[in-house]
């Protein structure tokens, strides 16, 4: 029996006995539109064995957990400052920035029948947030207390003046809250609710079959009047690209996110009766495609070559050939959709091998008699294949210039460790996410200090005086617009001196059968709840 026929069949004989005789995912697809809200059966890539986004704040976690476990607060198209509330119905600063009171949602269950109050806040936020999470030990670095003066008020006190902006830009990724009754007095890191979540979001935790799905059941005491709309939604596991657009054509499945289809695909998929292709969704999501450079070699050390290495890529290439037109040549650190913190005027450097040459001998480094100047070693991330191809790319585009390059293609743990711990690359492509505010994941990719083995920080040993007291001042100032204005003199920088390259900025893609409702309506879509998420009859 083939993968989807198990499950197919155990979903059918759990959850809707009357169908049990069915075995294929296309009559379950089929069928399940007709009565109540129905099952969505969604690709998922990857297989995250830590479902707890309090601790691992990252989109292969939230794209399951959002489901399950809430934030504060959620990005939004139309909300004040771009937000929504979830758990929490409003938060202000006080004038010296040394706490932000959090009023908080009543009558809120977890999903084993406990109260949610501010006890779990304060647990999550000191607990978790602060000592553990990926993200919230940035932003909560001067976090020293949480007052509870009642079960819905949560009082951060900070040990050093704190911008409300930055707390609040980061709400929707840094603040999922978890019951406190369930972590507390266990070591957080092996509590077996990270693998099994309790919540108190519109879809509560069912089941996981490893290299087949997860699966997510109906609250039918969520807090939100009316919804979740669906009784059920299915990751189904499909890390082939390929296989997860014949699943959706075959209509084995009613939804890929996250560019799970091949971007090549998506223009015949476009004109397929009965599916949609949408680009929205992902602006609170932007990845960047970036060169991370090894300061510690010499030549690199020259910002003449970065230059140089700068005006040798073609990035209008780049965005149309390797990403067939679905991204955006960069301009700097902050891409065009943060358009609360993006500075266009910024130095740029189109492509011109004639003045990467230039550059390139000024500084010392003729070509040789074999055509080379010295040669560099590139590891390309591999958790894209636009990252990987963009690898070989640039391998030909330095190439043009004198430099050869030695690619070094590895696994994720691998990568991660030559380039965050040992240091061994001198050039690699990484896939940055920008997550609201500068001060989140940006600034690490360039402030000094760094301590080794921090995946996605600045491991090239770049330093600039300069540039590190910028991003100091502006994690104590508190005035929203002095702090957008130290971020716009920080783009400059960045541009200027090249730390690192920015060469494209994209979000993703999703494609749905049209029956697939209220899809892709915030900027955090696909790690957002999917409450309001439904199925049309066929």
């Amino acid at each position: 029996m083939t993968v989807t026929q198990r499950l197919s069949r155990r979903i059918l004989l759990q959850t809707a006995g009357a169908l049990a005789a069915s075995g294929s995912f296309v009559r379950l697809a089929r069928a399940q539109n007709a009565a109540f809200g129905g099952r969505l059966i969604v690709a998922a890539d990857s297989e995250p064995k830590n479902l707890n986004p309090a601790m691992v704040a990252s989109n292969g976690v939230f794209f399951i957990a959002s489901k399950v476990i809430e934030p504060l607060a959620e990005a939004s198209f139309e909300g004040q400052n771009g937000l929504v509330p979830r758990l929490a119905l409003n938060w202000e600063g006080s004038d010296d920035g040394r706490s932000i009171t959090f009023k908080l949602r009543d009558g809120v269950k977890w999903h084993d029948g406990e109260p949610f109050t501010s006890q779990d806040v304060a647990f999550s936020a000191l607990k978790i947030w602060k000592p553990l999470q990926n993200l919230g030990r940035l932003v909560f670095a001067n976090l020293e207390a949480v007052d509870t003066p009642d079960p819905t008020t949560a009082i951060f006190r900070f040990s050093k003046p704190t911008p409300l902006q930055l707390i609040r830009n980061a709400l929707p990724v840094v603040s999922s809250v978890v019951p406190k009754h369930v972590y507390d007095g266990t070591d957080v890191a092996s509590n077996p609710a990270n693998l099994h979540p309790i919540g108190t979001g519109p879809f509560k935790f069912a089941e996981y079959k490893p290299g087949e799905y997860y699966r997510l059941t109906k609250n039918s005491v969520y807090w939100e009047k009316d919804r979740p709309k669906l009784d059920e939604i299915i990751f189904r596991i499909l890390a082939d690209r390929a296989a997860a657009g014949a699943a959706l054509e075959a209509e084995e499945i009613q939804l890929a996110a996250f560019s799970a289809i091949p971007l090549g695909e998506l223009d015949r998929m476009s004109k397929l009766p009965g599916i949609k292709v949408i680009s929205r969704g992902y602006e609170g999501l932007t990845y960047q495609l970036v060169v991370e450079i090894n300061h510690r070699r010499k030549e690199l050390a020259d910002v003449r070559v970065r230059r140089a290495i700068a005006h040798a890529i073609n990035k209008q290439f780049v965005v149309d050939t390797i990403f067939l037109g679905y991204a955006a040549a960069s301009t700097g650190p902050v891409p065009r959709h943060a358009a609360e913190f993006y500075e266009a005027d910024v130095p740029t450097y189109a492509f011109n091998t004639a003045r990467a040459n230039a550059l390139l001998d000024e500084a010392g480094y003729p070509l040789g008699a074999d055509g080379t100047r010295f040669s560099l070693k590139l590891r390309p991330a591999p958790y894209f294949n636009e990252t990987k191809q963009f690898g070989y790319y640039l391998r030909r585009a330095l190439a043009a210039v004198g430099i050869d390059v030695q690619l070094v293609n590895a696994d994720v743990a691998a990568h991660q460790k030559a380039v965050y711990t040992d240091h061994d690359f001198d050039l690699a492509v990484g896939p940055p996410v920008f997550r609201s505010d500068p001060a989140i994941s940006t600034t690490i990719l360039v402030q000094s200090g760094i301590p080794a083995g921090v995946p996605f920080s600045n491991q090239g040993s770049y330093k600039n005086d300069e540039l590190d007291g910028i991003i100091a001042k502006a994690a104590e100032t508190v005035d929203a617009t002095a702090r957008t204005q130290l971020y716009k003199q920080f783009q400059k920088i960045v541009a200027t001196d090249l730390p690192m390259i920015n060469v494209a900025e994209w979000g993703f893609i999703t494609v749905a059968r049209e029956t697939v409702l209220n899809v892709s309506n915030n900027p955090r879509w696909a790690v957002s709840n999917w409450a309001d998420t439904e199925l049309r009859s066929s």
